[in-house]
């Protein structure tokens, strides 16, 4: 009855428009109040959570994604791999969902990856004939790449609440993220085959191939810095988010000259304020999941699902629908910091591995972020492309279908996360 009554209070503070972290937050000091608990109880989790080291990822990664966004990097990466793969059945969406995979190995952020690429992409595909629906739909799905290809913000979050390895997160992500993209090329390459036959692009010249490859080569250099100095442990994530802005800054500064003071200033101030917003949540959820936590309800749901649900199929399965639903509502990061903690002990109850299951948990957060009304990547793609919301979210529906399919495969084999962290 209790969790009922919680679920319904912050169902009705989010529909009556307060902000989340600050839902959360409230929600959680009020239950404090009640319970008869300490409220200094609340700032003390929100200072335990905000001095953490690794959470210095979190700006770093939005500063490196936003100066390369400024930069126009994202439409050297475009044209350099379009020049390759654009001559393929539905070439411009596969070059459009390779980008956006290697966009989000540099950045680690959705929005970043869907509005860099989609601001490129969309344009061009249209103009060649693709349906806009379909567009609309690939840009918001191949932006999702950009927190399970690492790095990722919300697996630093994830390793950040449970303290599990970031890195081996980050490894862990690198097969089902791989999978995804070879999914969504596939499906790209059918649809323009059944759907869309006039959609095509001359094959490039090779000196123009060449020239092009040679301007996207330091982003590509980037990503390969980035993901082989947390693979080798050469350095941690935040110290990589750290050398990824350096690096970053040096390559738009110096090799490319595309940066300006006015745009430095303008990928820093939104930088700064998506970082405030990030951090707002967590600390807004840190005061609720210490209540939550107070209230020993984490340990009540566990009961609750050793009493009724005597599978991991069935804890799968349910825990899948419960996160769909959210995804109508919360955003990603709220979800992945509401339900991690509620969740995560009645997984490994049943047996399931913390890493596994928080590459589950990030896939599943994907697939919040292109379902109405709040997923974030429909609103960025709707704003690019000055579209309708109903447009773009008719157009995702058959990605998202692909990911759950992920999911479905993730659960039959394990191997699929787990291999390169533990195995390799």
């Amino acid at each position: 009855m209790t969790v009922i009554i919680i679920l319904a209070c912050l169902f009705t503070l989010l529909l009556a428009r307060v902000p989340v972290a600050l839902a959360l937050g409230t929600l959680g000091l009020g239950m404090l109040i009640v319970g008869g608990f300490s409220p200094l109880m609340a700032p003390q989790a929100i200072l335990s959570t905000l001095d953490g080291f690794i959470l210095l990822a979190v700006p770093l990664f939005l500063l490196m994604s936003n100066v390369l966004l400024k930069a126009g990097v994202g439409a050297d990466l475009f044209n350099a791999v379009n020049a390759w793969v654009g001559h393929w059945p539905g070439g411009l969406a596969v070059a459009t969902i390779l980008s956006c995979g290697v966009f989000a190995a540099i950045s680690g952020s959705s929005v970043a990856t869907a509005a860099t690429i989609g601001t490129v992409a969309i344009p061009e595909m249209i103009s060649r004939g693709y349906d806009r629906r379909f567009v609309y739909g690939l840009l918001a799905a191949g932006g999702t790449l950009g927190i399970l290809i690492p790095p990722s913000i919300p697996m630093i979050v994830y390793g950040f609440i449970t303290e599990e390895s970031v890195i081996a997160l980050f490894l862990a992500g690198v097969g089902p993220g791989l999978m995804l993209v070879a999914f969504f090329v596939v499906f790209s390459m059918l649809h323009a085959r059944f759907f869309q036959p006039n959609a095509t692009s001359k094959k490039s010249d090779p000196a123009v191939r060449w020239k092009l490859t040679l301007r996207a080569f330091p982003s590509l250099a980037l990503a390969l810095l980035i993901i082989g100095g947390i693979y080798s442990g050469a350095f941690t994530p935040t110290e990589a988010a750290a050398v990824g802005f350096a690096a970053a800054l040096f390559i738009v500064v110096v090799f490319l000259r595309t940066l300006t003071v006015a745009d430095f200033c303008a990928a820093v101030f939104e930088a700064m304020v998506t970082t405030v917003a990030i951090l707002l949540i967590v600390a807004g959820a840190k005061i609720f999941g210490k209540a939550i936590a107070l209230y020993r309800i984490p340990q009540d749901i566990s009961m609750f699902i050793g009493e009724h649900i005597h599978t991991p199929l069935a804890f799968i399965l349910v825990v899948s629908i419960v996160l769909l639903l959210m995804g109508l509502v919360f955003e990603a990061l709220s979800m992945v910091l509401i339900m991690t903690p509620v969740l995560l002990p009645a997984a490994m109850t049943l047996g399931f591995d913390p890493i596994w299951f928080g590459i589950y948990m990030v896939i599943m957060v994907e697939c919040a972020l292109i379902t109405p009304p709040v997923g974030l990547n429909l609103y960025v793609i709707q704003s690019v492309a000055n579209a309708k919301l109903v447009d773009v979210s008719r157009g995702v529906w058959p990605f998202l279908m692909l990911m759950v399919l992920i999911v479905v495969l993730l659960y039959l084999w394990t191997d699929l996360a787990l291999y390169i962290p533990f195995k390799l």
